[in-house]
């Protein structure tokens, strides 16, 4: 693990407490969707990814709903970083939707899932979650082009609850909830909450900004935008060039 986030600091649930004070409303629906979602799995739960594997990968280790619909029925326990963001989002959109009605249809709802509806895996860039667990900034894709649900915010304007998608150096991506920018030491980086291998799962985690390229960070905004989204709508891979950050 990397240095600087305390033992007791890793798997809690006081996300919503501690970064959720001076956020927008939606962001702190993210952050209490992060602390449910941790909830579910205060060890973590465990990392897997594998697109082949039988029992097939799960995107978050339990069934997530919305409006009560489940989003996919996972055969494992385990999750991997786009899922674990993924189920912060629908965990927000969920409490945002009991109190604003957004009236989404079943085609539309069925986009969200992260499963085709035979239980069998949704491949990327295919509908809302597709884009989302797509290579590169997943985050960006389905709230920024895919639909118009979100916006893209420089560094400096970034809040807790806004989605992150990480390039790292060693040309590996991540995707990820922001939670701040911290210094430990003199040495600038980022504390995010997401699923990873060194947190066994879900877990807040810092990293220096010396072993990150860059970012794109995407707030969800515009949640009413989602009941224009459209399933079959035809996209390609955009082209989007991540934000450094300066050590």
């Amino acid at each position: 693990m990397l240095p600087w986030v305390p033992v007791d600091q890793v798997h809690h649930t006081r996300h919503a407490e501690t970064y959720g004070a001076h956020v927008p409303a939606i962001n702190r629906l993210v952050l209490e969707g992060v602390d449910r979602v941790q909830a579910t799995a205060m060890d973590g739960g465990g990392y897997f990814i594998g697109v082949k594997a039988n029992p097939p990968e799960c995107a978050y280790g339990t069934a997530i709903r919305f409006n009560g619909w489940c989003m996919g029925y996972p055969a494992r326990g385990t999750s991997f970083c786009s899922g674990s963001s993924y189920a912060a989002f629908l965990e927000a959109l969920d409490a945002y939707n009991r109190d604003h009605p957004l009236w989404l249809d079943g085609v539309q709802v069925e986009a969200l899932r992260t499963q085709e509806m035979d239980g069998g895996r949704r491949e990327d860039k295919v509908k809302f979650w597709g884009w989302w667990n797509a290579d590169g900034p997943g985050c960006y894709y389905a709230l920024c082009t895919y639909t118009s649900a979100g916006e893209r915010v420089a560094p400096g304007k970034a809040l807790a609850g806004d989605f992150m998608n990480i390039d790292w150096k060693s040309g590996l991506g991540h995707s990820v909830v922001f939670l701040g920018w911290e210094s430990h030491d003199g040495v600038k980086g980022v504390r995010f909450w997401s699923s990873q291998v060194s947190t066994n799962g879900y877990g807040d985690l810092w990293a220096p900004f010396d072993r990150i390229s860059s970012v794109v960070i995407v707030r969800f905004s515009r949640p009413e935008a989602l009941k224009s989204l459209d399933p079959g709508k035809d996209m390609k891979t955009p082209k989007v060039a991540g934000d450094q950050l300066l050590p």
